[in-house]
């Protein structure tokens, strides 16, 4: 059985589970992977546990992410390359070369390889999966990052791109109730794909509500695509958040949950995915705790500009 996994030195929490039998330690645990809470509730990291007796573990995985074939390093080619905002772009890569289809689950990521050198970045996908293996990537560009100089600089269709997936841990669950998802910045990209998924099967008979918020106007992308839902998703709303807005900005401004349906969290159950970056991360789930909302469930992904998505179950 194949655990997802991704940092492999304690951190990202990708390998999370947890000991409901027998002795165990653990090397290193960082404390935005495992709370102390969670450590005392004997939940483990995979990647850190020697086990010291006969034991048995939990794992909240998909069954499909525990397959024998695991994650794949793979080849795509650039099928297209486009800026859509002042600090972000998208790149379409074609992996039809391969055959079978890619199985990812809406809300996974790829590791890319950026041409020319040996770093590694991780994003997001922005595409369902399809048998045409068609994958779509969307990527915050950087004053100075390897990705970033990449895309602006040499990036052109039929130049081939390593990668690695699927990968990660937080993706779209089966809809069983009310859906609050909340993007920082890029981590639309992972909603997109969630999005994409919804309105290919067309059955979805529950709210989904997208809360998606910048630090400037000019950072917002994919405008149309999010209009596009409203018509493919039943019960479909999407509330754009700008926290320092221009003069000529008209819509929502400050922080996201100061514009949450308060009525609805508070009666109905639901599920809340978060994704974006650590403080944004972090001030939802302290939101939560401290306002006392109803019965939910919170999956959440954090990433860092410099190395691309930290992941977090």
């Amino acid at each position: 059985m194949n655990i997802p996994l991704d940092c492999r030195e304690g951190v990202c929490g990708t390998c999370q589970g947890r000991c409901e039998s027998g002795s165990y330690t653990q090397d290193y645990v960082d404390e935005e992977a495992l709370s102390p809470d969670d450590l005392a509730a004997r939940k483990i990291l995979s990647c850190q546990t020697r086990v010291q007796s006969d034991a048995s573990f939990y794992f909240d995985f998909d069954s499909s992410l525990c397959g024998a074939g695991g994650k794949r390093l793979l080849t795509g080619q650039v099928s297209g390359v486009r800026q859509v905002s002042k600090t972000t772009a998208i790149l379409d890569l074609d992996a039809g070369a391969h055959a079978g289809r890619l199985d990812f689950l809406p809300g996974q990521y790829a590791r890319l390889k950026v041409p020319g050198t040996d770093v590694w970045r991780s994003y997001s996908f922005a595409s369902r999966p399809g048998d045409d293996n068609q994958l779509q990537f969307l990527i915050r560009l950087l004053p100075d990052g390897a990705m970033s100089n990449y895309m602006r600089e040499r990036c052109t269709p039929g130049q081939t791109i390593d990668f690695e997936a699927p990968l990660g841990t937080f993706y779209l669950r089966q809809v069983e109730r009310p859906l609050v998802m909340v993007a920082g910045g890029t981590g639309l990209s992972a909603f997109l794909g969630m999005l994409d998924g919804l309105a290919h099967k067309g059955n979805c008979d529950q709210k989904v509500h997208l809360y998606y918020g910048v630090t400037n106007a000019r950072d917002l992308c994919e405008l149309d695509r999010l209009a596009s839902y409203t018509q493919r998703i039943a019960n479909f709303a999407c509330d754009i958040v700008v926290t320092n807005p221009s003069d000529g900005w008209q819509g929502r401004t400050g922080l996201i949950p100061e514009h949450f349906d308060r009525g609805m969290l508070e009666s109905n159950p639901f599920d809340m995915y978060v994704c974006g970056p650590p403080p944004m991360v972090d001030a939802i789930r302290a939101w939560l705790a401290r306002e006392g909302v109803g019965d939910h469930r919170l999956y959440y992904e954090k990433f860092a500009d410099s190395n691309g998505a930290q992941q977090v179950p």
